[in-house]
């Protein structure tokens, strides 16, 4: 017997470098697609769903600023980086049939809304798919941290962290073959470990305001879905 799914309202945050697939630069067109399927059948089962992708796959703010880059000019690129991902995010779910809308932190009503916590919050009981992009609208804070304000401005019951790999390990699985996978963790033991899952400001929010964070395989087909009906796969922290 199908009980439906668990969340009524979930945020999804993955890296714009997920959006690339194969190639080493900017967005792949099937990559768009696939997402925007999976988000489609999500909000289809009758989950709210928010949006915050990364614009690492055109520009990293961070490393820009390591190589002499001015930081903060650097960070407000990143976030232009997030907003044309959430376009060609947009664009794809449109084409699908779905309704959907980007917020930007940052005015720029040519191409987006502008965010309010009380009109995305409404956008998303009406069905529709928001897509939060320009980050927190502030340099020196990731998307992750965007991710966990966001999650928590609207009232999410989960964060869904898409990645490569199968959830949260010791070290980096692609490099350290005896690297430990962790089923279940706490925010502390996060913390404590120094666990890359998100930054500490975005964990620490999540702690805060009681909101879980699964951590999945992003490319694995249904993943995303089955995430978002609450079924355990991939880490839990909570």
């Amino acid at each position: 017997m199908d009980d439906g799914p668990q969340y009524r309202r979930i945020l999804i945050k993955l890296s714009g470098e997920w959006l690339m697939g194969d190639s080493s630069y900017g967005i792949e067109p099937g990559m768009v697609k696939i997402l925007a399927g999976q988000i489609k059948k999500i909000n289809d089962n009758g989950v709210e769903t928010g949006v915050v992708i990364g614009g690492g796959n055109i520009f990293r703010g961070l490393k820009a600023s390591q190589a002499g880059m001015d930081r903060v000019t650097a960070d407000h690129m990143g976030m232009l980086a997030t907003v044309i991902n959430s376009l060609a995010l947009q664009d794809q779910l449109i084409k699908n049939g779905m309704p959907a809308r980007v917020m930007t932190a940052v005015d720029m009503p040519a191409f987006a809304d502008t965010y309010t916590q009380r009109q995305a919050r409404q956008l998303l009981a009406d069905k529709t798919i928001v897509i939060m992009a320009a980050g927190t609208g502030w340099p020196f804070f990731t998307t992750d941290t965007a991710a966990a304000l966001r999650a928590a401005e609207t009232g999410a019951q989960l964060l869904i962290k898409g990645t490569r790999v199968d959830g949260v390990y010791s070290s980096d699985p692609e490099i350290d073959s005896k690297a430990e996978f962790f089923p279940e963790l706490t925010f502390d033991e996060v913390l404590a470990r120094d666990l890359k899952v998100m930054d500490a400001t975005a964990i620490t929010l999540c702690r805060d305001n009681k909101i879980p964070i699964r951590v999945i395989n992003l490319n694995i087909e249904d993943n995303l879905y089955r995430a978002a009906r609450g079924e355990s796969l991939g880490t839990l922290v909570q």
